[in-house]
């Protein structure tokens, strides 16, 4: 029985590691991204309703969780 769990419980703590991972690389894009680019600030251009912004942001997150999201992919392989 618990040759049959051990994968189950080590897949969800790859996903569920992976998951954090992603969320943290995508906090640290904004914030590389805050710091490189001068006089601009993210989440005050959101607050104004800068819809740019926002699609902006929306883009790195989703580039970043398909990057992040392959690697783990191909780890657990």
């Amino acid at each position: 029985m618990t040759d049959v769990l051990d994968p189950i419980v080590m897949n969800f703590i790859y996903a569920a590691l992976g998951g954090l991972m992603t969320l943290l690389f995508m906090w640290l894009g904004c914030v590389l991204f805050n710091r490189i680019v001068c006089n601009f600030d993210i989440g005050e251009e959101l607050r104004k309703g800068n819809q740019a912004v926002g699609s902006m942001v929306m883009g790195m997150f989703i580039g970043i969780g398909i990057g992040i999201g392959l690697v783990i992919g191909m780890g657990l392989n």
